[in-house]
């Protein structure tokens, strides 16, 4: 085979057909498995001498490869970790205020980086997922969070939007708990332990949305006691769990005092990257990064992206040996602090913050790409999303023989990408690529019929129980990603053109008028409009066709011209970052996935209360409800960035042809 592509160097042709029969058998003679094993038994909390010990072994796995560059990088993080000789505690406080019985958190090791620290008492009640609409149900029933300790189930959201929402809505503390009912039930299939807590995550920098009340995971055996104890009106149905032979109540039940004593300590930690760089672009990369350090035995969360991190590394250099160069440079990074609120990438990202999007053409990210072999889930800007359908085409389904993984996909809904595509949600370590830096990213992920991996983020994420709830499947969905992400990278780093539909943002745009629309009428008997709007998302779709006109229209040999609309292409995102707000003050400046007043959901959420007695969540609105100048405002911005995106997607300044 060698031989063959020897042939194809010297005739200075290597096709996407010959790339890919190329990739596929490099690929095949990996050893994934074997590789997840044995990095899943190895120490590497971020800042422990396992984790300077695996730095080592992985630079120097990458610097036996055939790669342009090998380097690393070290950031010193102010790290959070619980106090051993002042543990976390959690107590009954009675009616006259004197502290009762300690309830046993059975591992001091599980704990939330950058919680706050301190003590607060307060009646417990139970707040579902603590999403704002969760805590207004709350509120609507006649429980108040306000000075209240909340009892929150793990999944649907963040710990950091979880513990966010319960301060905006007045909590004093949040403690956060895994629900069995949440997870499989299926008897064959490994369980969470009832007597183990999930460790979880905030921001590290407090502009990131670092919450300013203690938090503590706990686990299911302690969360029944504490369910036992609630009063008050009965849960939803939805809100039911499988703790007690009863409903669960809402509270408000007994006095509790939640002490946090986390500390701080300054640590090392090490980004590792390795290079190979482009023929005709080499300074625009296409970046695919895996978090390498763990909490516990971390199999899913950091282990198997680390091990297809290193089979794509060894794959794409046996390719260049074998006549590859690719057009664009292609960047491996293995990150560090990844269980610190992705406090390793977020280093980098701080520190090319003015340049990245003028160099980084996608972010690929195989975190969190295993946690079953039954649904296909891909978490994405929308600038990929026809580049992920054509590669779906091109990979074997991993537990339908005979089928592509787009096969499967349309086989049980024809819809694909509503079946497929899912927002990046902020707890990703690709989200602040796009929202933060604007880069596409996409993380993959094998997800099990839609319901939780249960080991996430616990000491029970080893090999043996991902294998058992892969049932053996494990070597087969690893290398699935591994396909998909390494044709992913052949198709961003050697297609003459970038493969990024940059039309799909004006559909993004349109499926969210379709919600604005809905206060058309509420706007204008206050003589209020959203024109500004429609004319700007009218701008942007007539700018892409333009684009797309004369790309169609242009000599395919002229490298100029090329380089000029691929450059164009890959700085879409960047146009929807808002240049009206400081990223100092408002770090995900993404109009449609970031987070503050300059965001399309910010403005629904105000238009909301258009319909509301209410004055919605506290914190983020006023008391007096809807404001007139809060809206222009936000109109304002968010027109200006859409407009300013449709500009700068049109082409030259210069251009009179430009009547939009």
């Amino acid at each position: 085979m060698e031989r063959l592509w020897g042939l194809f160097q010297r005739a200075g042709r290597l096709y996407w057909s010959d790339l890919q029969a190329m990739f596929l058998q490099f690929l095949g003679e990996g050893r994934l498995e074997d590789t997840i094993r044995q990095t899943s038994l190895r120490e590497r909390v971020a800042g422990s001498a396992g984790m300077a010990a695996l730095t080592q072994d992985i630079r120097a796995a990458l610097s036996r490869q055939k790669l342009d560059h090998v380097w690393t990088d070290t950031h010193y993080v102010g790290l959070q970790f619980p106090d051993p000789a002042h543990p976390n505690t959690l107590h009954w406080v009675d009616e006259a205020g004197k502290v009762g019985e300690q309830l046993p958190l059975e591992d001091p090791d599980v704990y939330c980086p950058y919680s706050a620290i301190g003590n607060v008492t307060g009646e417990l009640v139970y707040a579902h997922y603590g999403r704002p609409e969760d805590l207004q149900d709350l509120r609507a029933r006649g429980v108040d969070p306000v000075g209240r300790l909340l009892l929150v189930r793990v999944g649907v959201i963040s710990f950091a939007q979880k513990v966010t929402n319960a301060q905006d809505f007045g909590a004093q503390g949040v403690l956060i708990y895994p629900e069995p009912a949440d997870f499989s039930q299926d008897p064959p299939k490994p369980s969470l332990s009832s007597q183990q807590a999930v460790y979880g995550h905030f921001p590290p920098v407090a502009s990131s949305g670092l919450p300013s009340i203690p938090a503590q995971p706990i686990s299911a055996d302690i969360a029944s006691r504490l369910l036992r104890k609630l009063k008050g009106p009965v849960a939803p149905q939805e809100w039911q769990g499988s703790l007690l032979g009863s409903p669960y109540h809402l509270g408000p039940g007994p006095r509790l005092r939640l002490v946090v004593n986390n500390h701080r300590t300054s640590t090392p930690i090490n980004n590792i990257f390795g290079c190979i760089e482009g023929r005709s672009e080499p300074d625009h990369y296409v970046v695919i990064g895996a978090q390498r350090d763990a909490w516990g035995p971390g199999a899913a969360k950091s282990a198997v992206g680390t091990a297809i991190l290193l089979e794509l590394v060894r794959t794409f250099s046996s390719m260049v040996s074998n006549g590859f160069r690719p057009r664009r440079s292609l960047l491996f990074i293995s990150w560090d602090g990844g269980d610190f609120g992705s406090v390793g990438s977020t280093e980098w990202l701080e520190g090319y913050l003015s340049v990245l999007h003028l160099k980084a053409v996608v972010y690929v990210s195989l975190d969190n790409a295993v946690l079953g072999d039954d649904k296909f889930h891909a978490k994405t800007s929308p600038l990929l999303t026809s580049l992920i359908e054509s590669v779906l085409k091109q990979v074997d389904s991993p537990n339908h023989s005979g089928q592509t993984l787009y096969e499967q996909v349309v086989f049980t809904n024809p819809s694909w990408d509503a079946e497929v595509i899912r927002p990046l949600p902020m707890d990703s370590s690709a989200y602040s690529f796009t929202a933060f830096v604007g880069v596409p990213a996409v993380e993959f992920s094998f997800m099990e019929d839609d319901q939780a991996y249960p080991f996430l983020h616990t000491k029970e994420d080893t090999y043996e129980n991902l294998h058992k709830v892969l049932q053996g499947r494990l070597p087969a969905v690893a290398q699935a990603v591994a396909q998909l992400a390494g044709q992913l990278l052949i198709r961003l780093s050697h297609d003459r053109l970038l493969p990024l539909d940059f039309g799909r943002y004006g559909d993004v745009v349109l499926r969210h008028i379709g919600n604005l629309n809905e206060f058309s009428g509420d706007l204008k008997a206050r003589g209020l409009t959203l024109q500004w709007v429609y004319s700007a998302r009218g701008d942007y779709i007539r700018a892409a066709e333009k684009l797309r006109q004369e790309i169609y229209s242009s000599e395919e040999r002229d490298e100029r011209l090329t380089r000029m609309y691929n450059v164009r292409i890959m700085r879409v995102e960047f146009y929807f970052l808002s240049q009206y707000v400081s990223p100092a003050d408002s770090p995900f400046r993404h109009i449609f996935m970031g987070r503050g007043d300059h965001t399309l959901g910010a403005l629904l959420d105000h238009l909301r209360l258009l319909r509301s007695n209410s004055s919605g969540t506290p914190g983020a609105t006023s008391s007096t409800g809807f404001q007139e100048s809060r809206f222009r405002r936000q109109l304002a911005l968010l027109t200006w960035t859409l407009q300013g995106a449709a500009n700068a997607l049109s082409g030259d300044v210069w251009n009179i042809d430009n009547n939009f």
